[in-house]
Parts: structure tokens; C-alpha cells; sequence
């Protein structure tokens, strides 16, 4: 355990909000904080506890959203390699999450296997479709997580636009075959003058180049060198069309890269803008609000290193504790951040599951237990035990 700053021997009145991101490859938010309001539960139960998973925006967006009661809509699209999945969005008031992952991710496709040439972001447009049809004007698009390399082509054929080749016919999917597209056909389109996009899920490049979307994308999904060349120049004879059709100049902008080039699309068709995911979740959630009277707020997230000081959720988490003038800490499954680092972050402390079990293929299995076992000391040095009034 990590802590740059002493807690007050007394415990103020107030709940405790728990506030974690997922563990990626153990456990979702949702379940990081069941599992630390178990713990808290069992060794602090006259504490009341406020459960609020959070998200950055990217993958496990949508889910967070429900959790903390969005309504769940569940609807069968197309995977990323066009066998049908049952993917969901979050819908509230007229605004809806529609995350990426959920019809389009990594975690769609059949036995892991990437097919970065080929696979699709179909099933994204048909979410953004479907939650336009249940009367959502405002969307927030949420694009971690992502299994292809497509440039939006998909999310825009989910929506109703065709790509077509010379002869006229229906590009097959993915992004190399946007080297033969020829024309881009969008009267299938619906008016979406009237619905706001807001682009989601951390810092991304242009969609060109050796930091764009074939690159980044292409490579982590185990493009070769030739294949990355081929998904390039896909993707740059669809920017010159897709830019043409839509009569705007997209590819250099920041987030036009995000998820394979889904980002590219968004800008170009949907007229999204992008912000920082964790800003924008915990306003959606009402963090602020419940946080309103908190003695402490835990948070977290599976690794606390350089990457979450870039726009993670922890340290958005952490610093909208400090602007409610709360302290918040973190749990993590491992740490890479130095104590000058997380109090500039606003974290007061860091408790890891590698501080109490150094296997790592162990923490990944028994993630749960693992985290109710940090709670003993969170509690012991955050919530200590009221001291009995002297008669």
C-alpha cells in the first residue's frame, strides 16, 4: 500500500462511494464494486455504502451505465465477422451509450481470433440505428475495445449507406476491401441533423499515416507489414470518397484514428465531436451528486501506471472526489505510479492485490476475494471505528 497523506483518527458521518472501473480479464466495474462493497460491508456494516461502477468511455461503457440504472435494451447485430451477436446499449432520458465493444469488439469475435483484413463495424451502426429508432438525441459513442480496421465503412452500412465497387455491386466487408470502392450511396441514411454524437474512449490519432488506424489497430489485432499496407490504403482510398460524400476534411483530427477509423466515420457522417470519456460518464452518471456528503470515495481500476495518468478513469474519478472535497483511493491489481505522481492525481492511497498475493495468474482468478481482502485495510486506515461517548 501506497500513502502519500494520514487519514483523521476520526471517522466523519457519510457513505462511502465506491466508484471502480473494470478489471480487465477478471472482472467487470459492475463487479469490482460488489465485491469491495462486500468486504466494507463485513467489517464496517454500520457504514452505508453508495455503489456507482464508472467507465472512461471506452470498453465497459455501456454496462456501467446500466448499473447504476440506465435502462438495458438488448439487440441481435451483426459480430465483426458477420456471425449475429446479442449486443446492448444503455438508454436515460432520451440520451443512449452505444459502445463499441458490445457489436464490434475484440471480445465478439469467435474463439479470439482476429481478422484484421476482414472484420467489420456493421453492427456499431445498427446499435446507433436502433437506439436513434427508440428516440435517443443525444448518443454517446464509445469506441474502446474495438476488433476491426474498417474506417466506420460498417458503422456507416449499418446505418443504411451502401459502398459499392465499379460494377455497382455491395463492398464485402472490412478494410481492405475499400481499395476497390468506387462510390458511397447514403440515401438509406436517417436524418441524424437533430441527434447530438459525442465520440468516447481515450486520446487516438488521424486515420492515416504510421499513427493511424491501420497501424495502430492492424497491428494489435496481428496484422502483418502487407497486411497493414492493405488496410492503409483501404482506408485512404474510403477517407478520399467518404470525405467527398460528406463534404468535410476529417482524416487529420483528433480521434479520426479511434478504434480502427470508427472515429474517421463518426466525424464525417454523424457530425460527432469528441470529448473525454470520464468527464463526460461521471456527469451522465451523477457523480457529483453522489459524492455530495461522502467521507471516502473508492475507486480503481486493473493498473494504476503511465497509462492512467493519459485520461483513465481513476484519476478523473479521483480529482471530481477532490473538487467534492473528498478523499479518494484506489485499488488496483498492480502499480506502476510513484507517490509524487498519484498525489498530483489526487489519489491518497493505492491498495493492490499484488501487495497480498504475488501470482499473478492467481489474482486473475481470484480477483474477487482478493479485492473484499483490501478492504480490511482500507477500513482500518480510512473508516476507523466510531470511539464510544464518555457518560
Amino acid at each position: 500500500m501506497v500513502s502519500p497523506d494520514t487519514p483523521s483518527d476520526l471517522s466523519p458521518p457519510g457513505h462511502v462511494l465506491i466508484a471502480p472501473d473494470r478489471f480487465p480479464g477478471s472482472l467487470t466495474a459492475p463487479e469490482v464494486a460488489r465485491h469491495l462493497a462486500a468486504g466494507l460491508r463485513r467489517v464496517r456494516p454500520d457504514v452505508p455504502l453508495v455503489e456507482l461502477p464508472v467507465a472512461d468511455g471506452g470498453d465497459g461503457t455501456a454496462e456501467a451505465a446500466v448499473a447504476s440504472g440506465w435502462r438495458r435494451v438488448e439487440v441481435k447485430v451483426c459480430g465483426p465477422t458477420g456471425l449475429p451477436v446479442t449486443a446492448c446499449l444503455a438508454l436515460n432520458d432520451g440520451t443512449a451509450v452505444v459502445e463499441l465493444a458490445e457489436a464490434s469488439g475484440e471480445r465478439r469475435l469467435p474463439g479470439g481470433r482476429p481478422q484484421p483484413l476482414t472484420a467489420t463495424s456493421l453492427g456499431t451502426g445498427q446499435l446507433v440505428a436502433h437506439a436513434v429508432r427508440l428516440g435517443a438525441r443525444r448518443i454517446v459513442l464509445a469506441v474502446g475495445g474495438g476488433a476491426c480496421a474498417d474506417g466506420g465503412a460498417g458503422l456507416v452500412q449499418g446505418l443504411g449507406g451502401r459502398l459499392l465497387d465499379a460494377l455497382g455491386k455491395d463492398l464485402p466487408p472490412g478494410g481492405a476491401a475499400l481499395r476497390s470502392l468506387h462510390a458511397i450511396d447514403l440515401r438509406g441514411m436517417p436524418d441524424l441533423s437533430n441527434v447530438e454524437v459525442i465520440l468516447t474512449g481515450g486520446p487516438a490519432g488521424p486515420l492515416l499515416g504510421r499513427d493511424g488506424a491501420a497501424s495502430v489497430a492492424g497491428r494489435r489485432a496481428g496484422a502483418g507489414r502487407e497486411e497493414i499496407r492493405a488496410l492503409d490504403a483501404g482506408l485512404r482510398r474510403w477517407a478520399d470518397l467518404a470525405e467527398a460524400a460528406a463534404r468535410t476534411a476529417v482524416r487529420d483530427r483528433p480521434g479520426a484514428g479511434a478504434a480502427g477509423g470508427v472515429g474517421f466515420a463518426a466525424l464525417a457522417f454523424l457530425g460527432a465531436r469528441v470529448e473525454d470519456g470520464t468527464a463526460l460518464m461521471l456527469d451522465l452518471l451523477g457523480f457529483a451528486d453522489r459524492a455530495r456528503g461522502a467521507r471516502l470515495v473508492v475507486t480503481g481500476e486493473g493498473s494504476l501506471d503511465a497509462r492512467t495518468l493519459r485520461g483513465r478513469s481513476t484519476v478523473g474519478v479521483a480529482r471530481a472526489a477532490a473538487r467534492a472535497r473528498v478523499p479518494a483511493v484506489a485499488v488496483a491489481d498492480r502499480r506502476g505510479l510513484t507517490g509524487e505522481q498519484l498525489r498530483r492525481a489526487r489519489i491518497q492511497a493505492v491498495y493492490a492485490l499484488a501487495d497480498i498475493e504475488p501470482d499473478a495468474d492467481r489474482r486473475v482468478r481470484q480477483a474477487g476475494p482478493l479485492l473484499e481482502q483490501l478492504t480490511v485495510a482500507i477500513a482500518d486506515e480510512w473508516l476507523p471505528r466510531r470511539r464510544p461517548r464518555r457518560s
